[in-house]
């Protein structure tokens, strides 16, 4: 059976698919989806994803877009007893409630201050960036105060959503260094996670190196 994922390497909404998956140990077969040459535009394209973006994950058949859906799904299938996407409904409510945190607030936010800046060659908007420092206090002065996970106190899909996320700050150089409980956080990840410079420091500076190509 083959599991296939179209993708960008660099992507941050692609990243958190790739580290799930790895966690995991669930092999993907991957497809590069060259959005600079249009193929996500192509019909065969659509009929996967009609939104026409990445990652799109195929499995025997089953057809599913949106990264932090396909995380739970790779969880729910390949690990159904791990508490990387707990069983418990309370539990489980909370890694989804930081699921739609970061989809919703956080790495929209961001995101919609990095895109100017990398895709139009606009200078940093300073309103734009008040919106996304709002939800990184939310996150270090609240959901990583007294935990060392952004859902707990054990390590959960979400962790792997909102590391990609706050890492693509880094392709900006953003400074991240007052948020104490962020950089505790990634620090902790990074000695834990044996996938960090693959999945993390790789992809950022690739990343990177296309915003300032662009320049």
């Amino acid at each position: 059976m083959t599991i296939d994922l179209y993708y960008i390497p660099d992507s941050p909404n692609c990243r958190p698919v790739l580290m799930t998956a790895k966690h995991l140990k669930v092999p993907l077969n991957l497809k590069i989806v060259k959005l600079w040459e249009g193929e996500h535009m192509k019909p065969e394209y659509e009929k996967l994803n009609p939104q026409k973006c990445v990652p799109t994950l195929v499995d025997d058949g089953f057809v599913l877009g949106e990264s932090r859906a396909i995380i739970s799904y790779l969880a729910n299938k390949y690990a159904p007893d791990s508490d990387i996407y707990p069983k418990c409904p309370k539990q489980r409510a909370v890694v989804d409630r930081m699921l739609y945190f970061d989809i919703g607030s956080l790495m929209k936010s961001i995101w919609d201050w990095i895109a100017p800046q990398g895709f139009e060659k606009k200078p940093p908007n300073a309103d734009l960036e008040k919106a996304f420092v709002k939800h990184l206090n939310i996150l270090n002065d609240r959901f990583l105060k007294e935990h060392k996970y952004v859902a707990g106190d054990h390590l959960t899909i979400a962790d792997f959503a909102i590391l990609s996320s706050v890492t693509t700050l880094f392709s900006l150089d953003y400074d991240l260094s007052k948020y104490a409980n962020i950089t505790s956080w990634l620090d902790r990840l990074e000695k834990q996670l044996p996938f960090w410079k693959e999945h993390v420091t790789e992809p950022v500076h690739e990343f990177k190196n296309w915003i300032k190509s662009n320049a």
